[in-house]
């Protein structure tokens, strides 16, 4: 009996150990492959994202991406030109990052439009897309696939400004509406700062004022500080 008792334990054991087995994901494998695009590269921020260890999968950088890079590197708009060789720096750098697996992905067979492409190949790899591009988000969400918008992960880990708060930004270029000069947080927030077209390519103190939240993300409007400063002082003399 004592006997039988033994090998009915081992059995189980031995049932038990095949099915832990199976469970055991394999070493280095199961990782999600999130394709990284143009736009996130420009903007940068994907580098200390990276750098935090936080991404849960694999960094895929289709080739097509950086031929687009090169491409608006060695354009004449100054602007993107500058833009897009700070987002090859930012290639660069992923690659030596020890906590994210960067891999350039040599995709230049049938060469389709860079969206069209990373669109397929997250699709028929399960992937997500790493971008700010909000009409590239659109698409991937019209087809089921999973996009990974660094301005929403922003907004969601920043501490909130508040209206009459002071801050410092660059004046970048001039805004829709006359007399208009526009900027950004650190996070990429957008920031309409009033009577500051003159001010494009300076560092300037403004004060906020209004924040709006719009389908592409949030926008603040602000003004001078300086012209704030004189405002209340001729409220206080009337």
């Amino acid at each position: 009996m004592d006997l039988l008792i033994l090998i009915v334990c081992l059995a189980i054991l031995a049932e038990t150990t095949v099915l832990t087995v199976k469970k055991r994901p394999s070493a280095g494998g199961g990782k999600r492959k999130i394709y990284v695009d143009t736009s996130a590269l420009i903007d940068g921020r994907i580098l200390n994202i990276a750098r935090t260890g936080f991404l849960d999968g694999d960094l895929i950088i289709p080739k097509t991406v950086l031929l687009e890079l090169q491409l608006l590197a060695d354009g004449k708009d100054s602007d993107k030109r500058t833009r897009a060789r700070a987002g090859l720096e930012t290639v660069a750098e992923l690659e030596r990052v020890i906590n994210a697996n960067t891999e350039i992905l040599d995709n230049t067979d049938g060469l389709k439009k860079v969206d069209e492409e990373l669109l397929r190949l997250a699709k028929m790899n399960h992937g997500a897309i790493l971008t700010i591009d909000y009409n590239l988000i659109k698409v991937a969400e019209a087809e089921n696939i999973v996009a990974l918008n660094i301005n929403d992960l922003a907004i969601a880990t920043r501490s909130e400004f508040v209206p009459g708060e002071k801050v410092k930004i660059k004046v970048l270029e001039k805004g829709s509406n006359k007399g208009q000069g526009v900027g950004h947080l650190a996070d990429g927030t957008m920031v309409v700062v009033d009577n500051a077209a003159n001010k494009v390519g300076r560092e300037v103190q403004v004060e906020l004022i209004k924040f709006y939240e719009t389908p592409a993300g949030k926008m603040i409007f602000a003004r001078l500080a300086s012209e704030a400063k004189r405002g209340r002082k001729n409220t206080k003399r009337a």
